[in-house]
């Protein structure tokens, strides 16, 4: 996921911009469902291929004929496109028009999923990987934005949940979909498939998508300021380490179970894991008016309840489900917890320090991957579990603490519901 300065987005997010002229009186007063969906589309595409390989790493190590590690670096460098390039390359392209750029991105996203299924080439297999994350951050860097202008003032908030919808059906449904696609039939048809639904989107874009105009000059947020602003550095730093324990122990879980015993069932470890990250969303979308804080310290909490079943009773196939569901129950809602922390801290600032708070996440998932690989090489799987409880203890510190600027015990405006809410 990133972000750019036509938008601050994350996963479950929404954008603080201010509302378009478009979306003024004598626009229909009812949201365009096909175009929003075509944007869902796009996000549940770039958000599941970002981790597709979590539940195919044997398969794709053995093609490759390189350790599980290596392989497990092919989400890594996903996340160092999309962290390295989103912004200066949505800068660059701030000018074009809306659909156009879409197209563009999409178009290269299919090309490198196609470069990857084909590849038995680790080196080139990494750069089509790259080439996805870049073209994954141009898009993701759209979307919200676009979904805003979409809509009359008073459903931008419901467009915006709309077109995030992808995430948790990728989350839920499709990382272990892929998995079972993949092992069923290959990795490479489950890349395959990524790419033929997004030459379905693309005409679905062309037909559906209403186009708007770039951005003019100077609208680009000053993102350094934000740091100086308040709660914004606590949110910042939960997040990046918080990602990080996460993807550590997710990149590289097909690995995990296969030590365990449970190989053959990754893909149903993740759908559990998914269906409970689902149930999350719903309880976090239900209560963070009111309770984030509360919802941060218990999000935390599960996640470390699940690390610890999985370090000290992973021989129990009943307790590794058990885990799942937990781990999923804390993780579904971290997204949107922690982009509407950010957004409360920055204030003025707040499209700024969702930019930041995006490329942090970027860059902790790539350095998961790269710390997943030399802990899997160097200790083994085991070590997985007790990283991300050594990770977690911070976290909840800086959570528990930040209860003036960050996490307040009362969110600002907590007392009535914000126009748009969903």
């Amino acid at each position: 996921m990133s972000t750019s300065p036509d938008t601050a987005t994350a996963p479950g997010g929404s954008e603080s911009r201010p509302a378009p002229p478009a979306a003024g009186a004598g626009e229909p007063q009812k949201l365009p469902l096909l175009a929003l969906l075509a944007l869902a589309t796009a996000v549940f595409i770039t958000s599941l291929t970002e981790t597709l390989p979590a539940g195919l790493l044997p398969q794709m190590s053995s093609d490759l004929r390189v350790s599980e590690s290596a392989t497990g670096q092919t989400v890594t460098i996903y996340a160092i496109g999309t962290a390295l390039t989103a912004i200066p390359l949505t800068a660059a392209t701030a000018g074009w028009r809306r659909k156009r750029l879409l197209l563009v991105a999409m178009a290269g996203f299919a090309v490198a999923n196609t470069v990857t299924a084909v590849s038995s080439v680790y080196g080139l297999t990494m750069v089509a990987r790259f080439v996805a994350g870049v073209a994954a951050g141009l898009a993701w860097a759209l979307l919200a934005g676009y979904a805003r202008r979409m809509a009359p003032v008073h459903l931008q908030g419901k467009a915006i949940a709309i077109a995030m919808a992808g995430i948790p059906v990728a989350l839920s449904l499709g990382v272990p979909a892929g998995t079972f696609l993949g092992t069923a039939v290959g990795w490479r048809v489950a890349f395959l498939v990524m790419t033929a639904l997004t030459v379905v989107l693309l005409g679905w874009i062309w037909a559906a998508v209403p186009d708007y105009p770039g951005q003019e000059r100077g609208e680009r947020p000053a993102m350094l300021r934000a740091l100086k602003v308040p709660g914004v550095a606590p949110v910042l730093f939960v997040t990046l380490v918080f990602v990080l324990a996460h993807t550590i122990l997710y990149a590289y879980i097909a690995t995990f179970l296969d030590d365990v015993g449970l190989g053959g069932s990754t893909d149903l470890v993740l759908l559990v894991f998914g269906a409970a990250s689902l149930l999350s969303i719903w309880i976090v979308g239900a209560q963070i008016h009111r309770r984030l804080r509360l919802l941060t310290v218990v999000s935390t909490l599960l996640v470390a309840v699940a690390s610890a079943l999985l370090a000290v009773l992973s021989d129990n196939t009943a307790l590794v489900y058990v885990a799942a569901a937990l781990w999923g129950l804390g993780w579904g809602g971290v997204p949107t917890l922690l982009q509407t922390a950010v957004a409360d801290a920055g204030g003025e600032q707040a499209d700024a320090a969702q930019a930041m708070l995006v490329t942090l996440w970027n860059v902790a998932m790539a350095g998961g991957g790269i710390a997943g690989g030399i802990l899997l090489d160097g200790i083994g799987s085991d070590s997985f579990p007790w990283t991300v409880l050594l990770l977690l203890a911070p976290v909840l510190a800086v959570v528990v603490f930040a209860r003036a600027h960050g996490f307040p015990v009362k969110r600002p405006g907590a007392s009535r519901r914000p126009a748009g809410a969903v």
